[in-house]
C-alpha cells in the first residue's frame, strides 16, 4: 500500500512553528497548518497512521513503548500498559470518577501523599496521570518533527471544555515536562468548530455551530456563533467522564456475563482475560458502526473454554441506550443557557469516534431535528483546529478570532455573606474585571478574600475555591480604604485573583506610594462536570427565592453594621450615659442581632420592615443618650469656665 508523505516544503518554516496536539483519551492526533494550501494538515506517525492510541507501557526489560507498540502488547503485560488515564488527570483519589474506574482498570490507581490519583506498577514505580500525558505528548512532538524535519517547540494542547482548573493545569504541566511550550490550552469542541467553520469563512460567512463532541472518556456540547472569521462560544455543557471507555465496560459485563450463564466460570477477576474481552470489545463496538452483526471469538479464554459469541447492533444500542441518554440533558442546557431554541441551530457538527456509531447520530438527529454534518472527520477536526490556532498564534492566519467562555460565574463573599459575582458564567476569556469594595467597620486594617464559583446569592451555597488576606490596610473609618479586586482568566482558563490596597494617601503618609497587593492562582483546585451542572440546576431552580433571600441578607448585614456602629458609640460616650440607657439599648441590640442570626441560619425571615423600625428606634435612642452627654460635657465645660 502506497502513502504520500507531505515533504517539509510545504509548510510554513516560520521562526515558530507551532502545532496542534489533541491528547485524546484513547487516542491522540497532532496537526500543524500547509503553507502552501493554507489548510491545516494531520501528520502521519512512523506506522503510517493519522491518530496514535493513548497508550503508554513499561516493559521488565525497562522499556517505555508509546502508542501501538504498547497496545499491541497489553494483553501480555496489562499491568503495566496505561490507558484512558486522561480522566484521572488533575483528579483526587476519592472523586467519584477515579473511585469509579479502579475495578475497570487492569492497571492500579493509588492515592499519593496529597490524595492526587497516580499510577503503580508491578515494580513500585509510581507515575502521575500528568507523566503519561507527558509521554503522549512528546510523542506527538517527535511525529511532528519526523515529518517537518526540524524542531518543535511550541504547541497548542486541547482539553475537553469542561475540563476544571487543576485539570487544564496538570495538562499544562504534562507537556512542560517534556519541553514543550503550550501557548494556548482550548477547548475540543471549540477547536472542532474551527475546523469546520474556517473552510466555510469565505463561503457562507456565518451561522450558529452545535458541535456533538462525543470522544472515548469525554462528552462535550457547544453552541459557537461564527461570523466572518470571529468564533465566539454561546455557552458550554457536557461531563467529563462519560465516553466510548464507558461503552467499552458495559460490553465487557456483557460478555462476561454471557461467558458465566454459559459455563459457570466466573473470570471477572483474571486480568489477562478480562484485557482479552476488552479489546474483543472495543473492536466489535468499530465494527457495529458499520455492520449490523458481529462475532467475538476468543478461544481459550479460560483454560479449555472458548468465546464463541454473535453481537448485534441493536443489542449493542439496547445495553448502552442509559449512556447515550446521558447525552441528551446537556445539550438541552446548554442550548437554554446560549438563550436559543432548537430551531435556531444552523447545524449540528459531530466529533469525536462515538459519534460514528449510528445509534448516537440517530439520536443527535431527533434532538435538533436536522441531519448532522459529517464534514469534517470526528477523529481529526480538534487536532486540525487546534493547528488553526497555532498557525493564528504563529502568524500564519490573521482573519480568525477565538472566544471562548467560562461555564460558571466566579465572585467574592462580602459582607453578610452575600455572593458578589465579578464574571457571569459564559462570559467569553480571556477576561478581566475589576471592582472596588471597602471596608465593613471603622478601623478595620484587613479583608479575607473569599472566592467562589456559583450562581447562587448567598456564599453558603456556592463552591469556595480559593481564599486569602490583604492585610497591613492603615486604621480609617469604614468605607474609606479603597480595595481593588481584580478576576483574571486567562486564554486557558486559569483563574487569577488579586487584591490591591488603592486608597490615595496624602504624600506625607507612611503608606503613600508602598504597593499592597496580594494574589492568588487558582489552579489546584476545581469543579467536577456534575457540581458544575447541580450548581446551574439549583440556581435555575431558586432564582426568585434567592431574589427575594438576597434582600432579607442585605437588610440583615445593614442592621448588622448600625448595630456595631452603637456598639462603639456606647464604648465612647458610655461612662457619661445613664445605666438605665446603656441597658436599654443593649436589649435593642441583641433583640436585633437574634432576629440577624435567625435569618441568616434560615430559621425565620423576620419582615424588613420589622427589624428596620427595631434598628431605627435604637439608633434613635442611641442619639438622644448621646445628646445628653454631649449636654453634661458642655455643662461641664461652662462650669470650669
Amino acid at each position: 500500500m502506497l502513502r504520500r508523505i507531505v515533504t517539509p516544503k510545504s509548510f510554513s518554516r516560520f521562526k515558530h512553528t507551532v502545532i496542534g496536539i489533541d491528547l485524546g483519551t484513547t487516542n491522540s492526533a497532532v496537526a500543524v497548518m500547509n503553507n502552501l494550501t493554507k489548510q491545516p494538515t494531520i501528520l502521519e506517525n512512523e506506522e503510517g497512521r493519522r491518530t496514535t492510541p493513548s497508550i503508554v507501557a513499561f516493559t521488565t526489560d525497562e522499556q517505555t513503548l508509546v502508542g501501538l507498540p504498547a497496545k499491541r502488547q497489553s494483553i501480555i503485560n496489562p499491568e503495566n500498559t496505561f490507558f484512558a488515564t486522561k480522566r484521572l488527570i488533575g483528579r483526587k483519589f476519592l472523586d467519584q470518577e477515579v473511585q469509579q474506574d479502579l475495578n475497570n482498570v487492569p492497571y492500579k490507581i493509588i492515592p499519593n501523599n496529597v490524595g492526587d490519583a497516580v499510577l503503580e506498577t508491578t515494580s513500585g514505580q509510581v507515575y502521575t496521570p500528568s507523566d503519561i500525558g507527558g509521554i503522549i505528548l512528546q510523542k506527538m512532538k517527535h511525529v511532528a518533527e519526523a515529518q517537518l524535519e526540524h524542531e518543535i517547540n511550541h504547541a497548542v494542547v486541547t482539553v475537553p471544555a469542561y475540563f476544571n482548573d487543576s485539570q487544564r493545569q496538570a495538562t499544562k504541566n504534562s507537556a512542560k515536562s517534556v519541553g514543550l511550550n503550550v501557548l494556548r490550552v482550548i477547548n475540543e469542541p471549540t477547536a472542532a468548530a474551527l475546523a469546520y467553520g474556517c473552510d466555510r469563512t469565505q463561503k457562507d460567512g456565518s451561522g450558529i455551530i452545535a458541535v456533538f463532541d462525543f470522544g472515548g472518556g469525554t462528552f462535550d456540547i457547544s453552541i459557537l456563533d461564527i461570523e466572518e472569521g470571529v468564533f465566539e462560544v454561546r455557552a458550554t455543557n457536557g461531563n467529563t467522564h462519560l465516553g466510548g471507555e464507558d461503552f467499552d465496560i458495559v460490553l465487557v459485563n456483557h460478555i462476561l456475563n454471557h461467558f458465566k450463564s454459559k459455563t459457570g466460570i466466573d473470570i471477572s477477576n483474571e486480568r489477562l482475560a478480562v484485557q482479552r474481552i476488552r479489546e474483543a470489545a472495543e473492536k466489535a463496538k468499530i465494527e457495529l458502526s458499520t455492520v449490523s452483526e458481529t462475532e467475538i471469538n476468543l478461544p481459550f479464554i479460560h483454560e479449555h473454554s472458548h468465546i464463541k459469541m454473535k453481537l448485534t447492533e441493536e443489542e449493542l444500542d439496547a445495553m448502552t441506550l442509559p449512556l447515550i441518554e446521558k447525552t441528551i440533558e446537556p445539550v438541552k442546557k446548554c442550548i437554554r443557557d446560549a438563550e436559543l431554541k432548537i430551531k435556531d441551530i444552523d447545524q449540528v457538527l459531530l466529533v469525536g469516534g462515538m459519534t460514528r456509531m449510528p445509534k448516537i447520530r440517530k439520536v443527535v438527529e431527533d434532538l435538533f431535528g436536522k441531519k448532522p454534518s459529517t464534514a469534517v472527520n470526528p477523529d481529526e477536526a480538534v487536532a486540525l483546529g487546534a493547528a488553526i490556532q497555532g498557525a493564528v498564534l504563529a502568524g500564519q492566519v490573521k482573519n480568525v478570532v477565538l472566544l471562548d467562555v467560562t461555564p460558571l460565574s466566579l465572585g467574592i463573599e462580602t459582607y453578610g455573606g452575600i455572593f458578589s459575582p465579578l464574571i457571569p458564567r459564559n462570559s467569553a476569556v480571556p477576561i478581566k474585571k475589576q471592582q472596588m469594595f471597602s471596608t465593613a467597620v471603622d478601623g478595620q486594617t484587613g479583608v479575607e478574600i473569599r472566592v467562589y464559583q456559583g450562581e447562587r446569592t448567598l456564599v453558603k451555597d456556592n463552591k469556595l475555591i480559593g481564599n486569602f488576606k490583604l492585610s497591613n490596610i492603615p486604621q480609617g473609618p469604614k468605607g474609606t480604604p479603597q480595595i481593588a479586586v481584580v478576576f483574571e482568566i486567562d486564554a486557558d482558563g486559569i483563574i487569577n485573583v488579586t487584591a490591591a490596597d488603592r486608597t490615595p494617601y496624602p504624600e506625607d503618609s507612611e503608606h503613600y506610594g508602598k504597593p499592597n497587593t496580594v494574589s492568588i492562582s487558582l489552579t489546584e483546585v476545581g469543579l467536577t462536570d456534575e457540581e458544575v451542572q447541580k450548581m446551574i440546576d439549583e440556581s435555575n431552580k431558586n432564582k426568585d427565592s434567592d431574589v427575594e433571600l438576597r434582600k432579607y441578607f442585605e437588610h440583615a448585614s445593614r442592621a448588622e453594621i448600625l448595630c456595631t456602629d452603637t456598639e462603639v458609640a456606647i464604648l465612647q460616650f458610655g461612662k457619661l450615659m445613664e445605666e438605665s440607657e446603656k441597658e436599654s439599648i443593649r436589649q435593642q441590640i441583641s433583640g436585633i442581632k437574634k432576629m440577624i442570626s435567625d435569618i441568616r441560619d434560615n430559621k425565620e425571615l423576620h419582615d424588613p420592615t420589622k427589624l428596620n423600625e427595631k434598628v431605627n428606634k435604637m439608633q434613635q435612642e442611641c442619639m438622644e443618650a448621646i445628646k445628653k452627654v454631649a449636654a453634661k460635657q458642655q455643662q461641664m465645660s461652662n462650669e470650669k469656665e
